[in-house]
């Protein structure tokens, strides 16, 4: 496999899809998936769509360990840090840290529904309170220089109607945001979890639409149920960017054609040769003392679909969690997969 370290810049988006900055197709941000050995499984897919952290609250980047959050390789751009928060002065230096680590892009949490998140005062309660939220952003902006954008929801609770939520986008729009990322559902941020509030609250697919012809000026991309990019490519005649979510973690390779389609150049390698890739990656991560677990997770669905795909999620649950867990395990579970002859690559093929 050839080394990632040196890619070219990403190519630009193609004319008319999505070409405000390069968020015409884009991975969420979910917590528990989005770390860095996920994204850099991601790369080996595609090279152009825009990834996202993790939420990263701006007291851990203040007071925590800097360099293993924020941490990143360089093939990962385009790469966003997506922040939460709601104190504009602590953002503000959070982002600018951020900034200063080489993220390409800030984004502000205002969608997450979650208790944790509500308890600290951030995520989807925000949108209750734009005026803060515009403080923020102003902070924000006036410390960094990379674009800083916002990923939000339709409404919150009984906050629920378009005269709300286009008030809103326009109060940040005069605060400096000109991408939004809009999750097109509602937030209940009583009595549903989490998982609810991503399948339960009715998409309104229609609402970002509208969005976009009452502030064609603006970059709204749309968030939420979709599956493919047959689907995404649907939206990006009317909208500026898409972002897929948990179809991505569900099977890496519905990205596959990501680049040929919406970026212009030759698409992504096989999935063998992404087992390749990871095993290679996973053999300089562990040396540096980093448990093989973390990384293995984040591939249990990259044969999805495919002979042996079973045999291979098994075999990585069963050994990969142990403590001494080598990158044999993941050679063992490669074995295990069955390909076309003219695929098939012998697993002794793998770079040390």
């Amino acid at each position: 496999m050839p080394e990632l370290t040196n890619l070219p810049a990403p190519p630009s988006p193609l004319p008319g899809r999505g070409g405000k900055g390069g968020w015409s197709l884009s991975v969420a941000p979910m917590m528990d998936h989005t770390d860095r050995h996920f994204r850099y499984l991601i790369r080996q897919i595609s090279k152009g769509v825009r990834l996202y952290t993790e939420m990263i609250t701006d007291r851990a980047i203040l007071h925590g360990d800097q360099e293993r959050l924020l941490r990143f390789h360089p093939c990962e751009h385009p790469l966003a840090l997506q922040l939460g928060g709601s104190e504009p002065d602590l953002l503000s230096r959070a982002a600018k840290i951020g900034e200063n680590s080489g993220y390409d892009e800030i984004n502000l949490n205002l969608g997450c529904p979650s208790e944790r998140v509500k308890g600290g005062g951030f995520g989807a309660c925000l949108m209750l309170e734009p005026d803060r939220v515009a403080e923020s952003v102003r902070a924000i902006k006036e410390s960094v220089k990379v674009p800083v954008t916002v990923k939000h929801r339709l409404g919150v609770d009984q906050a629920e109607d378009y005269l709300f939520l286009s008030r809103f986008v326009e109060k940040l729009a005069d605060a400096g945001v000109q991408v939004f990322i809009v999750h097109a559902r509602k937030a209940w941020l009583s009595g549903l979890s989490p998982k609810e509030n991503r399948q339960v609250p009715p998409l309104r697919y229609n609402w970002v639409y509208r969005l976009k012809a009452d502030f064609p000026e603006l970059a709204f991309v749309l968030n939420g149920g979709i599956k493919n990019l047959d689907q995404a490519a649907l939206h990006l005649d009317r909208l500026d960017g898409v972002m897929l979510g948990r179809a991505v973690i569900e099977d890496p390779f519905v990205l596959a054609e990501a680049d040929q389609r919406f970026f212009g150049h030759a698409g992504a390698t096989s999935r063998l040769e992404a087992a390749h890739a990871m095993i290679n990656y996973a053999q300089d991560e562990t040396k540096k003392g980093v448990p093989l677990w973390p990384i293995a997770r984040q591939l249990l669905n990259l044969f999805k679909g495919q002979r042996g795909g079973k045999r291979w999620r098994q075999h990585l649950s069963m050994h990969a969690v142990r403590p001494e867990a080598t990158t044999d395990t993941l050679a063992a579970a490669l074995s295990l997969v069955r390909f076309q002859d003219a695929e098939q690559l012998p697993v002794n093929t793998v770079t040390t």
